[in-house]
């Protein structure tokens, strides 16, 4: 996806330098600026879960890994459930 966003002057300059050190584009260093970013906020908004949360969180990530065709009869739920 292509955005236009407006840098300032100073942040572009830094960029800049930055990817001549690290011999990286500008768009590199700045595409590992944001998921540095949004991989931070992601753990620490896991980490502010309540253990209900994070439990409700798994289960839902499990449910979406299931086999949506994949069907149980009534009996064999009742025998898991014993």
């Amino acid at each position: 996806m292509r955005k236009n966003i407006d840098i300032d002057e100073n942040i572009l300059t830094k960029l800049k330098i930055l990817s001549a050190f690290e011999e990286l584009s500008v768009k590199s260093i700045m595409e590992k600026a944001v998921s540095f970013y949004v991989e931070y906020k992601e753990k620490e908004r896991l980490k502010s879960l309540s253990e209900e949360e994070k439990e409700d969180l798994g289960l839902l990530l499990l449910m979406q890994q299931a086999d949506r065709e994949d069907i149980v009869s009534l009996d064999e739920v009742m025998n898991a459930l014993d």
